[in-house]
């Protein structure tokens, strides 16, 4: 007899899931606003009192990561450190760099016969 175990997980509001995902939607969005043809791979973490932001990015936007992260965090309520996060005063880390070559190739370029290119994502 075969046994199947199916689990899942769901957070709610104010889990760091949650801060991280509106995060990177704020940088993709704030990218976009700017430059249409924005290409952003931005990941989000964060642990007590700090937001860490990382990825590749290739954009014409100028845009100020860590005011984006402190006005993210500032908006959905995170203004204590009572709380985990202070936006105003948390340790804001940003590590973004442009797109590698290898990557850009396969995104915007044809993929060689040893490539393959897939994408997942659900909301």
């Amino acid at each position: 007899m075969e046994t199947f175990i199916f689990t899942s997980e769901s957070v709610n509001e104010g889990h760091p899931d949650k801060i991280c995902d509106q995060v990177s939607d704020a940088i993709l969005d704030a990218c976009l606003e700017q430059d249409p043809e924005s290409k952003v791979a931005c990941e989000t973490c964060t642990k007590t009192n700090m937001v860490m932001v990382f990825g590749e990015i290739t954009t014409k936007a100028k845009v100020n990561y860590e005011k984006i992260v402190r006005d993210t965090c500032r908006d959905i309520g995170f203004v204590s450190a009572d709380v985990g996060l202070d936006a105003d005063n948390c340790k804001v880390l940003v590590n973004i760099e442009k797109q590698s070559p290898d990557i850009a190739q396969g995104v915007h370029g044809h993929l060689s016969p040893q490539q393959e290119a897939r994408g997942y994502w659900c909301w």
